[in-house]
């Protein structure tokens, strides 16, 4: 058996533990990691550490404690408000001003888990409180990003596009932009309609006064809706409760939360100034979110004594460990071993739908770009026999390897899970292990149905 098979199936092996068992994926990852790096790869510790992602632990650090501080202080309580009275109550228009926005803030420029980073807190915090599906609101704001994640002045645009130049493929760059924008705007309508979008219509306006009622008999809106475990969500199946805030800034009848306090206000500036720093400046998302964060502890220390116990720890070292061990895959040869097995299968159209079904199974665990620049090159062979359309293929990879960034292993999908208050995270996260897995399953077939098969290009 070659050591690339025996790694996969280690991998397996972990899945099945972690089900069957309920230990955290990290734990038995970081294990495997080590005995595969040791045993059959014969990597060192550092080999084995080469795959630790240190960039997105920090990430995943720093976002999640700036806003458990601006929760603490009451300022996510605000920006509900704010979202609120911007679309005159309507609160089944929100999920879709979240995914707009992330969507224009990747079109624009901005890296996609930078954009989630931002608007996910907002966006799962919003949810608890108007008892909306965290697994819609978490969606909606990952299919934003990736809707607009191929524009051609985007950072996803721009790599691949350049890719597709250097191999010297035909290319479209409206096309390759259309196909993400589209693939996500329909897979976010289907999830609008199945995860509660429908009654949230059906609840018609409501104003900031009624959070109060909401969580003392609002129905849950969808699968994920009130599974909160934390101190401010009631028992499993019913709505969560508003998120309280210290009592004396509870006077105005909202529970304070329509004050600008002066902790709320530096707390928005931080906020902003995160957003400037990361699209602005292109500063590490987690560096700053932890500078920023450290500021306001100095500052406000009794907003923020607990914050540091709110950081979503064991989504840490699930995520990291996972990446960790996928680390090893690569460096081992494991990816590359099966993207070369395919790319010598005789029949092009199949060899097509399988590096699509691979650039999904990957990028659901590791970086997208990173899978697009390897697998690109691997479909040039094929594409050059003039059977595959070079710019549908291109499109279809880009689809397949992105649109799956809702695992909770992948950068967007960790962010999501760790930036949901109050919620059951074993449940939450199993919750988006499923729905990834659909996607893996689905959306590769049909890109390459719609994209490949046509011969675009």
């Amino acid at each position: 058996m070659s050591p690339e098979l025996v790694s996969i199936l280690v991998l397996v092996v972990v899945f099945v533990i972690a089900t069957t068992r309920s230990v955290n994926m990290g734990a038995l990852a970081f294990a495997a990691a080590f005995g595969v790096g040791t045993l059959v790869a014969d990597l060192d510790a550092d080999g084995i550490f080469a795959g630790f992602p240190g960039d997105l632990f920090v990430v995943l650090v720093g976002v999640t404690y700036l806003f458990a501080i601006a929760r603490a202080n009451g300022t996510t309580d605000w920006l509900v408000h704010a979202a609120v009275r911007l679309v005159r109550g309507r609160v089944a228009l929100i999920p879709w001003v979240m995914f707009a926005l992330t969507g224009a803030l990747t079109a624009i420029g901005a890296v996609s888990p930078a954009a989630v980073a931002i608007v996910a807190p907002i966006a799962l915090s919003f949810a608890t409180r108007y008892a909306i599906s965290p697994l819609l609101m978490g969606t909606m704001v990952v299919h934003g990003a990736q809707a607009g994640g191929f524009s051609p002045i985007s950072i996803y645009g721009s790599i691949v596009n350049g890719i597709v130049e250097r191999e010297g493929l035909p290319g479209s760059e409206v096309t390759l932009f259309l196909a993400s924008l589209i693939a996500n705007l329909l897979i976010a309508s289907v999830l609008f309609v199945l995860f509660g979008g429908r009654k949230l219509w059906a609840r018609g306006s409501v104003t900031p006064e009624d959070d109060g009622a909401v969580g003392k008999g609002a129905e849950p809106t969808g699968p994920g809706t009130g599974t909160g475990s934390g101190s401010g969500s009631g028992p499993a199946g019913t709505a969560p409760t508003a998120v309280a805030v210290r009592p004396d800034q509870d006077t105005d009848g909202t529970g304070g939360a329509t004050r600008l306090t002066p902790a709320r206000i530096a707390t928005l500036v931080a906020l902003v100034a995160l957003v400037v720093a990361v699209l602005g400046f292109d500063l590490d998302a987690g560096l700053t979110a932890v500078t920023l964060a450290v500021v306001l502890s100095t500052a406000w220390p009794d907003d923020s004594r607990r914050a540091v116990g709110e950081i979503a720890w064991s989504t840490v070292l699930l995520i990291c460990g996972v990446l960790t061990y996928v680390g090893v895959l690569e460096e081992m040869g494991t990816i590359t071993w099966a993207g070369e097995g395919v790319g010598g299968i005789g029949v092009p159209l199949l060899a097509a739908v399988l590096l699509c079904y691979i650039g999904a199974i990957v990028s659901a665990f590791a970086s997208s770009v990173g899978i697009m620049g390897a697998l690109i090159p691997l479909a040039v062979p094929f594409l050059a026999q003039g059977e595959i359309g070079a710019v549908g293929m291109v499109a279809a990879l880009a689809v397949s390897a992105t649109v799956v960034d809702v695992s909770p292993f992948s950068t967007n999908g960790a962010l999501v899970l760790a930036a949901a208050p109050d919620v059951d995270r074993e449940r939450f996260f199993r919750q988006l292990m499923i729905y990834g897995g659909i996607v893996v399953a689905a959306v590769p077939a049909l890109a390459w149905l719609v994209l490949v098969v046509p011969g675009f290009g």
